[in-house]
């Protein structure tokens, strides 16, 4: 990342304006500073607690994040969080904490048929094998050639037995109804991940979620088309774009078998879902949807949806 961050496109303050009034200033501040340390501690291989005694051993500073038990915030290191031994043996995946929500919404048990369709490089793919403690299956699918090697160089290093990865698209997927749950983490605008990646300022545009959107939609009818009747389907982005994330689960309300859940999660600050934007009207229940706001929680910025399938 360059050494200081490019300045906002005017459309896109005046957007989060709308959304956030006073708050912007805040957003946009806190979107230019860099990510806190976060890891996931991986209890396939290890115990939390071994993992936490032995990075304070290095001299680190560890805190305990109380909204998940396996995850550890970093707060003093000597080294990158990815060159470590216990990192090298699988002992913990390096993960932000608002990316750890969307398997927590989905709430994968043990023996169940999970699909996650956009999977990797694993990150949620292998939280959701630890969930499960290795039972199961889990279909990680993964459409893009290049990446599926990092997804399975990740499932391989935190010794994921449960996993089987596929490539397929999931915009074709019919009418199965095999699974009994599904995690549709879309590929989005990534407007929440600015932190990470400052060169997003520069790439937004006003119709990036309009163009995404329609992708979001197939894909997530394709995730309905693959869950059992009763089951859930988890629709995640990292963007704040209300075209990518309520008007995407608006859309499915009207036109898929689905209803959104109410799911609390504790000691993580979400804010309601919006029920209208510019000229739209969203149906009322996407109050309960979870919107994360960076500020919120030195996070990044996300959305969370939890349905259930009729």
């Amino acid at each position: 990342m360059p050494k200081q961050p490019p300045e906002f496109k005017k459309g896109f303050v005046e957007k989060y304006t709308t959304l956030l009034g006073s708050e912007t200033k805040m957003f946009l501040d806190v979107s230019t500073t860099r990510l806190p340390g976060i890891i996931r501690v991986n209890t396939l291989r290890t115990r939390v607690g071994e993992v936490e005694a032995r990075l304070k051993a290095r001299g680190w500073t560890v805190k305990n994040m109380p909204f998940y038990a396996p995850a550890l915030r970093i707060e003093k290191r000597d080294m990158a969080l990815g060159n470590t031994l216990e990192h090298f043996l699988g002992y913990y995946y390096v993960q932000e904490s608002a990316s750890m929500l969307p398997p927590l919404f989905l709430e994968p048990q043990k023996g169940e048929k999970i699909l996650d369709t956009s999977a990797a490089p694993g990150s949620k793919t292998t939280q959701m094998s630890q969930m499960m403690e290795n039972t199961g299956v889990i279909y990680a699918n993964e459409p893009n050639l290049g990446r599926i090697s990092a997804l399975r160089a990740n499932a391989q290093r935190m010794g994921c037995k449960n996993i089987v990865i596929t490539r397929m698209d999931a915009t074709r997927m019919k009418k199965t109804e095999f699974f009994d749950r599904v995690l549709v983490d879309a590929p989005c605008s990534a407007v929440g991940a600015i932190r990470k990646n400052w060169d997003i300022i520069q790439q937004w545009n006003p119709h990036m979620g309009t163009k995404l959107s329609n992708l979001q939609k197939r894909i997530l009818e394709g995730g309905v088309n693959a869950c059992k009747p009763g089951g859930t389907i988890v629709y995640s982005t990292c963007t704040l774009e209300p075209e990518e994330n309520e008007a995407v689960v608006d859309w499915a309300l009207q036109n898929l078998p689905v209803e959104i859940e109410t799911f609390k999660i504790r000691s993580f600050k979400t804010r309601e879902g919006i029920t209208s934007w510019e000229n739209q009207t969203f149906d009322t229940t996407l109050k309960h949807a979870h919107r994360i706001y960076p500020q919120d929680n030195d996070s990044e910025g996300f959305f969370v949806a939890r349905l259930i399938k009729q």
